[in-house]
């Protein structure tokens, strides 16, 4: 090795000098599936403990209340989403910094529909019947409860969704640098996976959405 010159400066077979190797900081990669990690046992884990709690009220007429349908639009939402996000990491990897903006902007906006959608859905079940008459009101209500749980981290995604969109916009992702792109629809797509457990449970359980 020629005194001076880095292992990130050496020059190839044909003599041109390649360019720098990034570091890959892998404790931040870890740390994010870790993350994920933790996330899919504590919904796991309170899924089981609602199904197990609605089943032990499966002969109470008033759990049959039907879901509300608006449940149905938010998982569109969720969806697009999670598609959004999916095609920024594409765009990222293409150095496409405006289409990667504009994709992480849109799926910010989308995802405060997703959110005012899902409060809309919560207010609707919490003045029902099941919520005010018979043992059935501890059904509707852990459905509420799992569905904050649920818009209680996607709330954080939208706060990182929306960093993570500025940061593209001004240039500081690439196709060497985009972690935090992948992370982001890594993240979005295990909501959409949590959701999409979550809304076949509440169907099974519940009296469905009427049809």
């Amino acid at each position: 090795m020629v005194a001076g010159t880095s292992v990130t400066d050496l020059p190839d077979d044909r003599g041109d000098v390649l360019p720098p190797v990034l570091p890959v900081d892998r404790r931040v990669k870890q740390g994010g599936w870790l993350f994920l990690l933790s996330l899919l046992v504590f919904f796991v884990a309170t899924l089981l403990l609602y199904a197990l709690y609605a089943i032990s009220r499966s002969d109470d007429p008033l759990k049959l209340v039907p879901l509300p349908k608006t449940f149905l639009v938010s998982t569109v939402c969720l969806i697009v989403i999670s598609f959004l996000v999916h095609a920024a990491t594409r765009t990222v990897r293409r150095d496409r910094f405006r289409t990667t903006g504009w994709l992480l902007g849109i799926s910010t906006a989308a995802a405060v529909v997703f959110t005012v959608v899902q409060c809309l859905a919560m207010t609707e079940i919490l003045l029902g019947p099941a919520t005010f008459q018979g043992p059935g009101r501890g059904v509707a209500g852990m459905v509420v409860v799992l569905a904050i749980l649920h818009a209680l981290h996607v709330l954080g995604g939208i706060i990182a969704l929306g960093i993570v969109a500025a940061r593209s916009a001004i240039g500081l992702y690439d196709h060497e640098r985009h972690w935090p792109v992948d992370f982001a629809a890594h993240y979005w797509h295990f909501l959409d996976l949590v959701w999409l457990c979550m809304i076949v449970t509440f169907w099974l359980t519940t009296g469905g959405f009427g049809f």
